[in-house]
């Protein structure tokens, strides 16, 4: 079988690039994406060059990365424009090829096989080009990892940052990676790095030596098919872009600037993460058709339940569900720090048969989402929805 062309591309610091780019005076700044320390939210959720070398982490409470970087400039995250603008990207590699799969929003793998002939150019080229394409039309940089397979692609953009390409190959992919810590693989976290570190593997290439039934038993099935890409034997296929299965769920959460102490406070936090995750829904062309609530005490326990609905995407059906959910199984009679809402179950937005003979009204999910795009946020949506949702119809 004739060896595949995978380049995983990612873009470098995503969250603080795209910041600086839109503020031309933060050039030359330590610049951090972070939380809002005053809403009890101040972590570091992205960093520049300047910040990473001056020894910001993300993950950061704020006041640590300050001790840190005295003359760190802290802005606010702006999750649209960065969605917007990774469209924008999958735009430009699907000028290469259709077979485009995210991995979140700064990230995403191409699998250029068959397009190498017609482009007149090698994976390192069409690479190289991307670096130089990106850099100019949005002033940021990409690295990119080019390889046989999914995992090494996106070990070799891992490896050379900022604004690198770095090829592994189906001949020297071992001696080029199996010394690199297990943290360094996509799918194995700071608890699994833990688990393994507990019998002595470390790296990549301990992690190979290990037998299938040992890894099964040890973790999951998963391990083994992992072990298998790591052998360079499983080969995963990259997604066509037009064909992508949807995300396993879609949520949003908040921690309150003071405790929630009852239950009407509780009520507007519900509807107002309803909000933000309907929009999210309907954005995306999505249904949910199960709806899971868990709130943090001001004690950090935590606490959660989910339960069926019909499909739906409406704020106010997801907040109502969402509301039944949480007087289930809470009293109302502790302080809560913070509250999420998840929607899982997810299916492709079903058109409805309306019926000519009963007026129709449209649900305010979509309207207040339409309003918002185009004239932006408008006071109150929780209440502006509400408002709709309950007035009389026109023809009623």
């Amino acid at each position: 079988m004739k060896e595949r062309t995978i380049l995983h591309s990612d873009v470098n610091n995503f969250f603080a690039s795209v910041e600086q780019v839109c503020q031309p005076s933060l050039a030359g700044k330590p610049v951090a994406v972070a939380g809002n320390p005053k809403k009890r939210t101040g972590i570091v959720l992205a960093k520049n060059e300047l910040a990473k070398a001056r020894g910001v982490k993300t993950g950061q409470a704020i006041w640590e990365a300050k001790a840190a970087c005295p003359d760190l400039v802290c802005l606010p995250p702006h999750y649209d424009l960065y969605e917007k603008i990774s469209k924008q990207l999958a735009q430009i590699y699907l000028e290469y090829t259709d077979k485009v799969e995210p991995l979140g929003l700064d990230e995403c793998w191409l699998d250029v096989s068959g397009c190498e002939k017609y482009l007149g150019k090698n994976g390192k080229q069409i690479a190289d080009e991307l670096r130089v394409r990106i850099k100019q039309q949005f002033g940021f940089t990409v690295s990119v990892g080019v390889s046989f397979n999914k995992i090494f692609a996106k070990l070799g953009s891992d490896m050379k940052k900022p604004d690198a390409t770095t090829i592994i190959d189906k001949d020297h992919f071992q001696m080029l990676t199996y010394h690199l810590p297990l943290s360094s693989i996509v799918g194995i976290g700071g608890r699994l790095e833990k688990k393994f570190g507990k019998i002595n593997i470390n790296t990549i290439g301990d992690y190979v030596q290990l037998e299938d039934e040992f890894l099964k038993e040890f973790v999951s099935i998963a391990a083994v098919n992992l072990k298998k890409q790591l052998l360079g034997i499983d080969q995963l296929p990259v997604l066509s872009y037009y064909n992508l299965p949807p995300p396993k769920s879609i949520g949003n959460g908040s921690t309150a600037i003071v405790d929630i102490k009852t239950k009407q406070e509780l009520t507007k936090m519900i509807y107002f993460l309803a909000e933000k995750v309907s929009k999210r829904l309907i954005t995306a062309g999505f249904e949910s058709g199960t709806v899971a609530i868990s709130i943090k005490t001001a004690d950090f326990e935590r606490y959660a339940k989910s339960c069926q609905m019909p499909p739906t995407n409406s704020a106010k059906n997801i907040a109502q569900t969402s509301l039944s959910l949480l007087d289930s199984f809470w009293k109302y009679d502790t302080p809560v720090r913070a509250v999420r809402l998840r929607c899982t179950n997810l299916e492709r937005e079903r058109l409805q048969q309306l019926s000519i003979f009963e007026p129709q009204r449209k649900d305010a999910s979509k309207i207040v989402n339409q309003i918002a795009k185009k004239y932006g946020k408008i006071g109150l949506a929780s209440d502006f929805a509400t408002f709709i949702n309950n007035s009389p119809h026109p023809h009623e």
